[in-house]
């Protein structure tokens, strides 16, 4: 069984979108087994981002991940960190695959409603950052 880290950015929580993308989480038999809603803290926002650190997205990402309350939640299942990258779509969600999360949640590139790990290493690295707000 294998874990991945799902965030629901603070656009989607704001538009109310929760609890039809957790339906659609759930109903891909994707299991969530952690979740909460918080204010990320500007620190952990860094953390997190760190490999973007360099780019000129950088602080813009921060302030957006910080602005207002998202959902950090840990996904399980078989293959959970292909399986839900799939299900989220392309960042882009203007090249985002029909009835996927960005596609149908997201309103932007930088607004673009969900968070997955791209890898099991990332999801590990994530996830440790992550697991002491629960």
């Amino acid at each position: 069984m294998e874990s991945t880290l799902c965030i629901i950015k603070p656009d989607a929580v704001k538009n109310g979108h929760v609890e039809d993308i957790n339906k659609k989480i759930e109903e891909s038999g994707i299991e969530i087994i952690k979740s909460k809603r918080l204010t990320l803290k500007k620190y952990i926002a860094e953390e997190f981002y760190a490999e973007h650190s360099e780019r000129p997205f950088y602080p813009e990402l921060v302030d957006f991940m910080t602005s207002g309350d998202c959902v950090i939640q840990i996904l399980q299942g078989d293959d959970v960190v292909k399986r839900y990258r799939e299900l989220m779509g392309a960042t882009n969600p203007a090249e985002a695959v029909e009835g996927t999360l960005r596609q149908l949640f997201a309103s932007s590139l930088g607004e673009n409603a969900v968070h997955g790990s791209d890898s099991k290493q990332s999801a590990e690295r994530e996830i440790a950052i992550m697991n002491n707000l629960f």
